[in-house]
């Protein structure tokens, strides 16, 4: 095999590595990719070297596919499964980083109540280098027993949303206030908020992934996410829909998906999705017409 053949490999398999070393658990390919990685390699072809001088061109920031989000004329000829956001490859220090944090996180018993009654912390999970952040208020029982945010009725929801938009779960990251399950002694189902005192014991960690994630765009799920990150206990129906900033980070807003489930109206949904078409504006992402006029009335 040709030394250019080897070189793009091994960057193929280590960047894999990488991503499932993060928490990423599925990738989209495009269905013309998986139609060439269907015909044998052309080892000395020259659109292995094309493909291998791209790579080098992103890498050392040369190419507009470094940008965080990729421009319109960039995305005329491309399926939809690869026309989210694009971003830099993770440097080593900063995987580095974030597994760190992610080890405090995973063996943290400073809320001892919780420590004690947690199947798993719930760490994150998602792109570290996505230019978009969503951040809840705390694990559920479903998301206690996987180890991961936003998996029941609730996070399918989220999912859906993220996905109307023309992302997938894997393009962002997913975050909560908390990162154990609050504890609920004496019941046998339900949920409860976060105290003031467990909020303040755990959001150095969100800070700290914030901090290393450097969104441009932080989506705040329900009133406690906006407690949590902006102090602020306002009603989330005065705040939603008006931008805020975290660290100088534009910050959204919005209804938890929860909600969403409990309140099934159309005009409730639309306000969610107007909150989401505004973010996707920040980002510079296309919205098509039919993305403009969902939940309309007709």
């Amino acid at each position: 095999m040709s030394a250019a053949y080897n070189e793009l490999l091994d960057a193929t398999i280590q960047h894999l590595e990488s991503l499932k070393a993060r928490g990423v658990r599925n990738v989209a390919v495009a269905p013309e990719t998986l139609r060439a990685l269907a015909q044998p390699p052309n080892l000395g072809g020259s659109r292995l070297e094309e493909a291998l001088t791209e790579k080098r061109k992103v890498e050392s920031g040369n190419s507009e596919t470094n940008q965080g989000i990729l421009t319109p004329a960039a995305t005329d000829n491309l399926p939809a499964s690869v026309t989210s956001p694009v971003t830099r490859h993770t440097s080593p220090d900063k995987a580095a980083a974030f597994a760190e944090l992610q080890k405090r996180s995973l063996a943290c018993v400073k809320c001892a109540h919780l420590a004690s009654s947690r199947k798993n912390v719930v760490f994150g999970i998602g792109n570290i280098d996505s230019p978009l952040m969503f951040v809840g208020e705390a694990p559920g029982a479903d998301e206690d027993a996987q180890g991961e945010p936003f998996v029941g009725a609730a996070g399918q929801l989220l999912t859906k949303i993220i996905q109307t938009t023309g992302l997938s779960r894997a393009d962002v990251y997913i975050a909560n206030i908390l990162k154990c399950r609050p504890d609920t002694p004496g019941q046998s189902a339900g949920n409860r908020k976060p105290t003031p005192a467990e909020m303040a014991t755990c959001i150095p960690y969100l800070h700290e992934q914030i901090d290393l994630i450097k969104p441009r765009v932080i989506v705040a799920l329900g009133a406690t996410a906006v407690e949590g990150l902006l102090g602020k206990t306002v009603g989330i129906t005065k705040l939603r829909g008006h931008w805020q900033t975290y660290r100088g980070t534009p910050l959204m807003p919005t209804y938890h998906p929860a909600y969403l489930l409990r309140n099934q109206s159309l005009a409730t949904k639309r306000e969610v999705w107007e909150d989401i078409l505004a973010v996707m504006e920040k980002l510079g992402m296309n919205i098509s017409e039919k993305q403009r006029n969902f939940f309309l009335k007709a």
